[in-house]
């Protein structure tokens, strides 16, 4: 599709670091941001009073849990899928995926209610890729902290943005049904010359491959020895994205019904996702680009476990103030935002890049992150299943503040079980790497740099 040494690619190859930075930041940053435009304008609609197949299971459920089932699958796929894509192939990969998400949605238009389940599933089911091929763009580089950083924002963003896009849409006559294939047609310009530039990108550099480790497609049993030798300290993180991911997600697509239930709502609320969603993210870039200070791969490893279970316990503090009328719900939704994208991020950006680069395991992050996707939206899917069948009766509202409480108080301590095996784990080699003390110097004549050894 591209020319691998085209002439933007050969400039980039000799521009200035932070010239390089930027544009791979902004490509990202872009085409993800244009990707949610496929995703999730259709969380801006209510689907009032309507149920699926008559049962206690609300429409607008039945729409979110089968897209998320789509998407789930699509990051079981993709654990094969991402972890050994060639570059060669990544951009018409993108495109492909979001043409077929895209046509999905005029499916979903035109189809009667039951169906559109079925449509929004396989909206949902090219989706969950399209994450795994932009992280291998941007991996292994000695920015890759900020990199991602910049591209965390994107959905954070890019899912107030859109859905109120999908307002507007309404509010001009647009039906509810409609609004989401309009909306992607709307950003799928600006998403395809992203995506070309974003392929223009070169490869890693010898200095980042010496600094965070040669990045390579993984086999099958690549990743069944990647499992295997870091069992128990995946095991407590997993655990953690599993409800991390139900959280996200139940805050993400239930916006319309949490800011209705905390009394907002009307013209003077207007574009209040964009509101709520703009300091979230602008938050979390600045954490996470702060990580890229920390030129210690272990030491970085360490303050990502301590980013992430710091944003749990704002998540709790957060809540416990809501509760204590000490914070109105506008500033609870924005704390909890930040809360949890801060634990959340790192698992689709820096933690796994750190890891890796931690332990020198010959691998990619992507095979990582697609991991703890699959188990993440699996428990999306047991999380909303659950309100609605089980606890039909409690108000979102009152359900997610219950939930802020589990998450922040079992996520933590999980999170530091866990973050405490890997640095366990990897003390013994990097004590076995650091530089044995200098022989002792009988004469007294300071060395000519004035310094000792290493």
């Amino acid at each position: 599709m591209v020319a691998r040494e085209g002439k933007i690619t050969g400039w980039l190859r000799s521009a200035p670091p932070a010239v390089l930075t930027f544009y791979a930041m902004a490509t990202a940053f872009t085409t993800y941001f244009c990707m949610y435009a496929f995703r999730k304008p259709f969380a801006a609609a209510h689907f009032a009073g309507m149920s699926f197949l008559g049962t206690r299971v609300e429409l607008k459920t039945a729409l979110v849990v089968s897209q998320i089932i789509g998407y789930t699958l699509s990051k079981y796929i993709g654990i094969k899928v991402c972890s050994e894509v060639s570059r060669r192939r990544r951009a018409a990969a993108l495109v492909s995926l979001v043409l077929l998400a895209e046509a999905a949605l005029i499916a979903f238009a035109v189809l009667p209610p039951t169906w559109k389940v079925v449509a929004i599933f396989l909206n949902g089911l090219p989706l969950g890729m399209v994450w795994g091929l932009v992280v291998w763009y941007l991996e292994g580089r000695r920015t890759s902290e900020l990199l991602l950083a910049g591209l965390s924002c994107s959905f954070i963003i890019s899912s107030g943005v859109v859905k109120d896009v999908g307002t507007w849409l309404m509010s001009r006559q647009i039906s509810q049904f409609w609004m989401p294939f309009v909306t992607g047609v709307m950003f799928l310009p600006l998403f395809l010359a992203a995506v070309w530039l974003l392929d223009q990108l070169p490869a890693p550099d010898r200095g980042d491959v010496e600094a965070r480790l040669q990045r390579a497609p993984m086999t099958a049993a690549d990743r069944l020895a990647f499992v295997r030798r870091f069992a128990w300290g995946l095991l407590p993180l997993l655990a953690v994205y599993f409800f991390l991911t139900a959280f996200r997600d139940f805050r993400d697509n239930y916006g319309v019904e949490l800011f209705a239930g905390l009394g907002y709502g009307g013209a003077a609320d207007a574009m209040i996702f964009t509101r709520s969603e703009v300091p979230v993210a602008f938050g979390v870039m600045l954490c996470l680009a702060a990580l890229n200070l920390v030129r210690d791969n272990r030491r970085g490893l360490a303050a990502a476990y301590g980013l992430m279970t710091g944003g749990l316990l704002l998540c709790g503090l957060a809540t416990l103030l809501l509760d204590a009328h000490l914070i109105r719900g506008l500033w609870w939704m924005i704390l909890i935002g930040l809360g949890s994208y801060l634990a959340y991020v790192p698992y689709g950006s820096v933690l796994f890049d750190r890891l890796i680069a931690t332990t020198r395991f010959a691998g990619t992050a992507v095979f990582a992150i697609y991991l703890s996707d699959a188990i993440g939206y699996t428990g999306s899917v047991g999380v909303q299943l659950f309100k609605d069948l089980a606890d039909a009766s409690v108000s979102r509202v009152a359900f997610f503040r219950v939930f802020t409480y589990l998450l922040s108080t079992l996520g933590s301590v999980l999170l530091i079980a866990s973050g405490c095996w890997f640095l366990a784990s990897t003390r013994k080699r990097f004590a076995a790497e650091e530089p044995a003390p200098a022989a002792p110097q009988l004469e007294l004549t300071p060395s000519p740099s004035g310094r000792g050894v290493g």
